[in-house]
């Protein structure tokens, strides 16, 4: 497992077939078809291997049902289980698309809108089908060969496999589908080309097709090459391989929120006095970012620091960064404040900054020392998606979209406690008389973020109301409570 405590994203995506449309599980009787014309919560679908044999794959939708077929080609996606007419096996093609093919019976599905089967003998185009991925497009990327993770590299112009841990905003990659290909985006909004050059522009030498080995994605290029670290600092290019072996191979892993923290006193808290916390710092380096990692179940939070040690409770209300594991001493509530934050420890008290800048876990109540500012540094470029698809910018309105299938890049600014949220045009968000945000805001507007859950974040108006998609997919800023739909990946 990588040393972050990041696993692997379990690769999602639908599948496109020879007329543009999306392979489709319907809720209402399991039935399949392929009739949707975008990417929504019944087009994705789960990979999963077989443990014995690494060339069968099981296809899971979305209700948590198999893809199958029996010996006459008929189609179903019924199966709760794995068994024998869930097998199929992936035949890459050349320009990218897959042909799924039975494991027991040989036989190639595909089809269109409701008239599916699996029992063509040979591949034709209607056998055919593209993948897009479904995974939220922001992720690290981990070499297989080198244990090392790509970041951008400002000095050089080049991504870098280099990295123990995934750290700072340059570790970041944003994974963007053009046309069944994919770009390679690094945090300054620059796209990978073959040669391993960084381009403002996305050309042909940008894009890449995705491919998968052993539930491993390979990157091959328009000339047919795939990319690979090269040389001692692992520069991100295409190879002279045809054929993708370990080194053309990578996971997409996790990219959990990096943050820094700001005490009543001004300061950063830090640990480069030491592994006890202090808030005495003036300036935000690698000692002062912590990789924040929010438990699924209670919802707590770990603190991890550049060196990959927890912070834990030690004797005495003392909190110190030495921890190799995670423990009941290294959990952490947060209490959003608006603009502040509060955290308490396992101890039952609140994390309160002394005269001197320590942090103590000793208070009973939350006064102004108990109060941290907390800032995310790594979602410079901001792509959210909730319940119902991304938020995306109307195409005739000022308003925003909260169920699209394709998304929009904001840019997220910190402001003292608060983010500015910028859209594409430079403009700025802001909630209107009515409740509707909207993007064409000429001066900033304060938005406060909750980091609540894993992977997911709340945003609250300056009117302290959560945004929130509504049953139209429209977004507003008018949620008087947390539900589902107010909370977006990030």
């Amino acid at each position: 497992m990588p040393a972050n405590g990041n696993h692997p994203l379990k690769l999602q995506f639908g599948l496109i077939n020879h007329e543009g449309r999306y392979l489709t599980a319907e809720a209402f009787g399991f039935k399949l078809n392929a009739s949707a014309p975008s990417l929504k919560k019944k087009q994705i679908w789960m990979l999963e291997q077989d443990h014995q044999d690494t060339q069968v794959v099981y296809l899971r939708s979305h209700l948590g049902r198999y893809l199958a077929s029996d010996k006459d080609g008929k189609v179903s996606c019924e199966a709760d289980g794995q068994n024998s007419d869930c097998r199929f096996l992936i035949v890459a093609q050349s320009d990218g698309r897959w042909a799924l093919q039975s494991e027991p019976y040989l036989r190639f599905f595909g089809g269109s809108r409701d008239y599916l089967s699996c029992f063509a003998q040979a591949i034709t185009d209607a056998e055919l089908w593209a993948m897009h991925l479904a995974l939220h497009p922001q992720a690290n990327l981990l070499s297989v060969a080198r244990k090392r993770y790509a970041r951008l590299s400002m000095e050089d112009g080049e991504i870098a496999v280099d990295l123990n841990i995934p750290w700072g905003v340059g570790a970041l990659l944003t994974i963007v589908y053009v046309d069944g290909r994919y770009c390679l985006k690094t945090s300054d909004s620059r796209f990978l080309s073959n040669d391993g050059k960084l381009l403002t522009q996305k050309e042909r030498t940008t894009q890449y097709t995705l491919e998968l080995k052993c539930g491993k994605l390979a990157f091959k290029d328009c000339d047919g090459k795939y990319l690979s670290p090269m040389g001692p600092t692992g520069t991100l290019r295409s190879g002279r391989c045809s054929k993708p072996g370990k080194d053309e191979l990578f996971d997409l892993v996790e990219s959990h929120p990096q943050v820094v923290l700001i005490a009543a006193n001004g300061r950063y808290v830090s640990i480069r006095q030491g592994v006890s916390l202090a808030a005495n710092q003036e300036d935000e380096t690698d000692m002062e970012t912590f990789q924040m990692e929010i438990d699924k179940d209670t919802r707590k939070c770990t603190f991890r620091s550049s060196q990959g040690n927890y912070w834990a409770l030690v004797a005495h209300g003392d909190i110190q960064s030495n921890a190799a594991e995670v423990s009941a001493n290294t959990m952490f509530s947060l209490e959003w404040l608006g603009h502040k934050v509060a955290l308490k420890a396992s101890n039952g008290k609140y994390i309160c900054t002394k005269k001197n800048g320590q942090l103590l876990a000793v208070s009973d109540s939350i006064g102004e020392d108990e109060q941290l500012t907390l800032k995310l540094i790594n979602r410079p470029m901001l792509i959210l998606r909730g319940e119902n698809g991304f938020i995306c910018h109307h195409k005739n309105s000022n308003t925003l979209d909260a169920s699209r299938s394709v998304y929009d890049i904001f840019t997220l600014q910190f402001s003292s406690g608060a983010y500015h949220i910028k859209g594409v045009d430079g403009r700025f968000w802001y909630v209107n008389g009515a409740g509707l945000v909207c993007s064409d805001g000429e001066v900033p507007e304060d938005f406060t973020l909750e980091l609540l859950e894993h992977g997911r974040l709340a945003i609250r108006g300056k009117n302290g109301r959560y945004l929130r998609g509504d049953q139209g997919g429209t977004l507003k800023g008018d949620g008087l409570v947390l539900s589902s739909s107010a909370l977006w990946e990030y």
